[in-house]
């Protein structure tokens, strides 16, 4: 199969100055089990990523932490030389630990380790996009993010990075990133049953800034699944079609990165996602936020 990023639903966005589609792919599970060790199948890993290619997706989501190294190293053996369209982007903030945890590693020291792990993985010179990953993995949490944020200004500056973005942060620590230097783009937990970035979504919009929603089914209570599924039998669809539809949608700066270890998921997810949702149906899905 293969086909254009015309094609693709959403059509694109722009990233500082790289175009990208909106409908992306995110290597997350192409780890092992907890995003630890390699994959189950290995060929189909790598088959996973270059029907990406062919289906004209030209954004991928990484990190060096998934693994460790696992996926970085399989995007290289996949797909480098890499195509002049493709742009890899990555985040750095986190390690991992023998149980399968995600300490914070935002320490100078740490975050120039982190990017020197992904330029060396990943094949690269330079790297397109990096997120500073903040909190942990309970999600956002209040603090200063101006020793990290600024370290990776300064590795920007020294040419090893192109643009920068943050994850898991909160408005207020957007709103600091920004302050010190430009982002293109957050990458935060957002769906239609968890809908806290509302207000910053919005926001960005208007700034031309990307938002970068992960977990697109998760958080969900099993009353609010029950309402996603009804939805999406009733439109003779997935509940991941519908949510996916939801959110390209729902604004214009909105990029999609759902994963999958599946090259027949990944072709579903692209179909799926270009579902057209009526007035209608949008006002229906919007009242699975309020159900608990």
């Amino acid at each position: 199969m293969s086909t254009t990023s015309d094609s693709l639903p959403g059509s694109t966005w722009t990233l500082g100055d790289l175009t990208v589609t909106r409908f992306g792919y995110g290597a997350m599970q192409l780890a092992g089990p907890g995003v630890m060790g390699p994959p189950a199948d290995r060929d189909e890993a790598l088959a996973v990523l270059r029907e990406a290619v062919d289906l004209g997706i030209t954004h991928i989501d990484t990190a060096d932490a998934y693994g460790p190294r696992v996926t970085n190293e399989l995007i290289r053996e996949a797909l480098h030389p890499y195509p002049g369209s493709l742009h890899v982007v990555t985040k750095v903030g986190a390690t991992r630990d023998k149980q399968g945890g995600w300490p914070p590693a935002r320490e100078p020291d740490q975050l120039r380790r982190a990017i020197d792990a992904n330029l060396d993985g990943l094949g690269l010179d330079t790297l397109d996009l990096v997120h500073l990953r903040l909190g942990n993995a309970e999600g956002p949490q209040t603090g200063s993010l101006s020793r990290a944020f600024e370290t990776l200004v300064e590795l920007r500056q020294q040419g090893l990075i192109r643009h920068l973005g943050v994850s898991n942060a909160t408005a207020e620590q957007v709103a600091k990133a920004q302050a010190i230097a430009p982002i293109v783009s957050v990458q935060n937990m957002y769906n239609l049953a968890f809908r806290h970035d509302d207000e910053l979504i919005d926001r960005l919009a208007a700034e031309k800034v990307a938002y970068v929603p992960f977990f697109p089914l998760g958080g969900f209570s099993p009353l609010q699944s029950e309402a996603l599924s009804a939805v999406a039998a009733r439109l003779n669809a997935t509940p991941i079609s519908v949510a996916l539809a939801w959110l390209l949608q729902r604004s214009p700066n909105i990029l999609l990165i759902p994963g999958t270890s599946s090259v027949r998921h990944l072709r579903e997810n692209a179909i799926g996602a270009g579902l057209a949702l009526s007035d209608e149906d949008v006002a229906e899905l919007e009242k699975i936020s309020g159900q608990a």
